[in-house]
């Protein structure tokens, strides 16, 4: 039976994503450098997430941190990274390149989207960013993307949580609208009830610091979300 909400849980070591994976997560983001707001990770990482994993895994295309601009040079690069995800059996990718003025750069984004092709492809939250977020959402979606991480543009998805609800309101089942930051067991029921989003996305960073090696505890709070999700209706 399909479950009402899904859970994905962003990683950077095979070993959170195994945790996550036995607290109950239903996708895996991986990436590299999470402290930054992700990047791409490691081929070696990729593969090993694979061998390792049962659950799908989407893999962030984000060549550094930093803005969410991108030269010709990072551009290729994202481009052969995409070719690399989709020959280590990813199941998806995340990704977003914005303008000089902080919007969609729908050239550019839509011809890594059909690249990426047929996997689904993830705009993460360079949307964010963006002064019109609605505006931002039209752009988004010319880009065949299928879906998009945001907190609303807010620091947190439980601050953006109205906003998230009217993007989730105006892309109806035009796209798949995924609330991230900030997000935790003892938040979620509230995000869910505002948003009406069905995807949820967490690094858990609010009730375990990135640098954490404890493993067994990063589990605990992934399970902890997880039934929280699970028992709302």
């Amino acid at each position: 039976m399909q479950k009402k909400y899904l859970l994905e849980i962003s990683v950077e070591t095979v070993e959170a994503a195994l945790a996550a994976e036995r607290g109950g997560a239903d996708r895996i983001e991986l990436c590299a450098d999470l402290p930054v707001g992700g990047v791409t990770p490691s081929v070696k990482l990729m593969r090993a997430a694979r061998e390792r994993l049962q659950i799908p895994i989407f893999t962030m295309i984000r060549p550094r941190p930093g803005d969410f601009l991108c030269s010709s040079a990072e551009f290729t690069s994202m481009k052969n990274t995409i070719s690399t995800a989709k020959n280590l059996g990813m199941n998806g990718v995340v990704l977003g390149i914005l303008d000089s003025n902080h919007g969609i750069d729908v050239d550019r984004t839509r011809e890594l989207v059909e690249l990426t092709q047929p996997l689904p492809a993830t705009f993460h939250r360079a949307i964010d960013k963006s002064a019109d977020l609605l505006q931002a959402l039209e752009n988004v979606i010319q880009t065949g993307a299928k879906r998009i991480l945001t907190s609303g543009g807010a620091k947190n998805a439980s601050e953006g949580a109205a906003m998230i609800a009217e993007l989730v309101a105006v892309a109806g089942d035009r796209g798949t609208i995924v609330p991230g930051a900030g997000i935790n067991a003892s938040n979620i029921a509230q995000v869910v009830k505002v948003t009406g989003a069905r995807e949820f996305h967490s690094g858990l960073s609010s009730a375990l610091p990135y640098a954490s090696r404890d493993f067994a505890k990063f589990e605990i709070e992934v399970r902890k979300l997880a039934e929280a999700l699970s028992r709302l209706p």
